[in-house]
């Protein structure tokens, strides 16, 4: 909202091209292959945005918002996807509209198929919190019998007994209300978007790659992902990186990239728009390893005085360790600049 000036409150809730961010790419204008075989526009989204949530929307085929929660309900509950609605609509048993999903389906359901609705309120609050499950639940015979008396069909009776708990449908909706409007933004505000995704959602990164463009991220990216394959142990911060540089090579097929870290331009903590190109995002200061917030804006407030001279200068006046020059010397950072302050008589 900050960087477009766009309400997310305003934003439409039924925009078919952002649904389709959750069937496919083609709203983006790339391929899968593009972006390491990923199938659907939905990386960087929240909820939707892991390995196991596409799998997810890959296989219930969400066509509107109301799929979308109930999608949101199956991730966040325990023992009520996997092994359980997954293998019903897999069967064809059945699908994401009749799947138990959230806690409120289940009495909603059996008030419609005839039972007391104090009683469908017991079984929901027994099937999750995982009682039946559990075998905690005694009156549970009863109950089952009830259900199939009013036409409940065994599959639905089975996947009862297979949930440990249960997310509450407003929490889902919640959730998902968050992710469409930021699928938006992706869709219709790319750049200010993926600013927005570097900024605050990566917990690594690896900028001297990031920098150098497609063919460099894409070779590291195949590099870890072989290695992770393979059996070879792979560090914390290459197994954050895989999703940092699935979403950096998706930007790169939306035609933007990466600027140089700039000693003038940057800014201590957010990747943003570079003023001299605008289809560059220019990273901060603490994208750089080691590099923290007070010595990143040490540089902003430095130059917010005076301009730098030369590196001697830079290295006097913030707080930039020997190290950081270094790395900062390797990208070009100070490439049009003196090493050290020089007097000019003339």
């Amino acid at each position: 909202q900050d960087l477009t000036g766009v309400d997310p409150q305003t934003i439409p809730l039924d925009s078919p091209e952002v649904m389709s961010l959750f069937q496919n790419t083609s709203a983006l204008g790339i391929e899968p292959e593009d972006i390491g075989g990923c199938k659907l526009g939905a990386l960087g989204i929240p909820e939707f945005g892991t390995d196991f949530a596409m799998q997810m929307l890959i296989d219930t085929k969400p066509q509107a918002f109301s799929d979308l929660v109930r999608i949101a309900g199956l991730s966040h509950g325990t023992d009520v996807w996997l092994g359980n609605a997954q293998t019903l609509i897999q069967e064809g048993k059945a699908t994401i509209s009749t799947a138990i999903c959230t806690r409120d389906d289940i009495m909603t359901y059996l008030i419609g198929k005839g039972l007391d609705s104090e009683e469908a309120f017991t079984i929901m609050e027994r099937v999750r919190k995982g009682a039946v499950a559990n075998g905690k639940c005694k009156e549970w015979p009863e109950y089952k019998q009830d259900m199939l008396d009013h036409g409940v069909p065994d599959w639905y009776v089975w996947s009862c007994e297979k949930i440990k708990y249960m997310f509450p449908k407003a929490h889902a909706a919640a959730y998902v209300l968050s992710a469409v409007r930021v699928a938006w933004w992706k869709l219709y505000y790319p750049r200010e978007y993926y600013a927005v995704y570097f900024t605050t959602r990566c917990d690594a990164y690896d900028i001297e790659t990031m920098i150098q463009g497609k063919e460099a991220v894409y070779a590291k990216y195949q590099s870890i992902l072989n290695d992770k394959q393979n059996g070879v142990k792979i560090s914390n911060k290459e197994e954050a990186l895989i999703s940092v540089f699935e979403i950096a090579l998706e930007m790169f097929e939306r035609g933007m990239h990466f600027s140089n870290i700039s000693l003038e331009k940057s800014d201590s903590q957010n990747f943003i728009i570079d003023p001299d190109d605008d289809s560059a995002l220019l990273p901060p200061f603490v994208s750089i390893d080691g590099l923290g917030t007070s010595v990143g804006d040490s540089v902003v407030e430095a130059r917010q005085k005076n301009k730098f001279l030369s590196k001697e200068d830079v290295m006097k006046r913030t707080k930039l360790t020997n190290n950081q020059i270094d790395f900062l010397t390797k990208l070009g950072a100070f490439e049009n600049m003196s090493e050290e302050n020089q007097l000019s008589l003339f």
